[in-house]
């Protein structure tokens, strides 16, 4: 694939930051695409190549057997040249607290589309500001992956906050070997129940994963039904399994139709727990109130398999976020999807709709 003149991805359009790094990296690799991105991460304070995103670009790297060029941390531009997803076994280490969250929204549609099983070892942060908690991939986005017909599993090995970071996550990964299929999220049906994790790590007390839970409880409470089941789990984490000082919450709410839906919160030094406890209990009614069936985390994640899938995808959801708008873009600008955006009357819900490319998994391969 080198002979081919690599696809332009400008680095700063819209939301300007990794995700369509990370984005056009996953997509270069599945349809075996080369690629040049510029201007990376110009939205930023500080643009370039962070330790997190280079880390997920050498990852891919390797598991496509492909070939990297700019490949340094501060580099504001890259190359990259795939070669076909291979299954194996890899690790991949941030050093510092970068989300390993992150890490896994760049491999998780190459191992999708690989040409045998992948297991991967992901260390960084994971539950980290500006990022999905790794909790929420498991409990939330999973989920959602799965009305794709995507089979994986992610599990937390130890726990790292910032600025350590040390933390390690186990993602194990089947290919899907007939693509994937379209996906409904257009029905909310009704809710069915809110579950959760309090935590907290390092020196702080249980206590503080009470305040939380009791807080969040207690706000859904107030203005749910009595019919809906909310269990939130407290967790003190034993040294063993943590990294440093931290705290937080993730709640999910199900729905009679299979919708789950997310809340969370990270603790930060020195602000009431309670408001943290709180402020995933409101993200968690917003969405129930406006009936939404894909939260505003996992509304950008989705817009890739969307665009990869078989036939067309339907999501229903809250007011669109400048990173959905991104991840339409580069979508469109690599597999030449067209993405439908209608807003519904009386709401300030859309139906977003796409017609996938039906991108299938190549045969095994024999790797050298």
């Amino acid at each position: 694939m080198a002979c081919v003149t690599p696809l332009l991805v400008d680095g700063s359009y819209l939301e300007g930051g990794g995700q369509i790094l990370r984005m056009a990296l996953s997509l270069s690799a599945i349809q075996e695409l080369p690629i040049s991105v510029n201007k990376v991460r110009a939205g930023r304070s500080n643009p370039g190549l962070r330790p997190q995103h280079l880390t997920g670009l050498q990852l891919v790297r390797d598991a496509s057997c492909g070939k990297l060029e700019g490949g340094q941390i501060g580099s504001c531009e890259i190359s990259f040249f795939p070669g076909f997803m291979a299954g194996g076994r890899y690790k991949a280490d941030t050093q510092t607290a970068g989300s390993v969250t992150l890490l896994v929204q760049s491999v998780l549609p190459c191992a999708l589309f690989a040409d045998s099983p992948s297991s991967y070892i992901l260390r960084g942060g994971t539950n980290a500001e500006f990022a999905p908690q790794a909790d929420y991939t498991i409990e939330v986005f999973r989920h959602n992956m799965s009305w794709f017909g995507a089979d994986f599993r992610m599990y937390i090995q130890k726990r790292g906050f910032y600025p350590q970071g040390q933390g390690e996550v186990l993602l194990e990964v089947k290919p899907a070997v007939n693509g994937l299929k379209a996906a409904d999220f257009t029905e909310f049906g009704e809710l069915w129940s809110v579950h959760g994790i309090s935590y907290v790590a390092g020196v702080l007390p249980i206590k503080v994963a009470h305040i939380m839970a009791a807080a969040a409880k207690g706000m859904l409470q107030e203005k749910l039904s009595r019919d809906v089941e909310i269990h939130i789990e407290c967790v003190k984490e034993y040294p063993a399994k943590a990294v440093g000082v931290g705290s937080g919450i993730i709640l999910w709410a199900t729905t009679s139709t299979g919708c789950v839906l997310g809340g969370s919160a990270l603790g930060k030094k020195g602000r009431n727990s309670e408001l943290d406890g709180r402020k995933a209990a409101e993200e968690i009614l917003d969405n129930v109130e406006r009936k939404a069936c894909i939260d505003q985390y996992s509304q950008d994640q989705v817009i890739l398999y969307m665009a990869l899938a078989k036939g067309r995808s339907s999501i229903r959801t809250g007011p669109l976020t400048k990173h959905t708008e991104t991840a339409m873009w580069v979508a469109t600008l690599m597999t030449k999807v067209e993405f439908k955006v209608t807003k519904e009357e009386g709401s300030d819900c859309v139906i977003v709709e796409c017609d996938g490319i039906g991108a299938v998994p190549p045969p095994p391969r024999k790797h050298q």
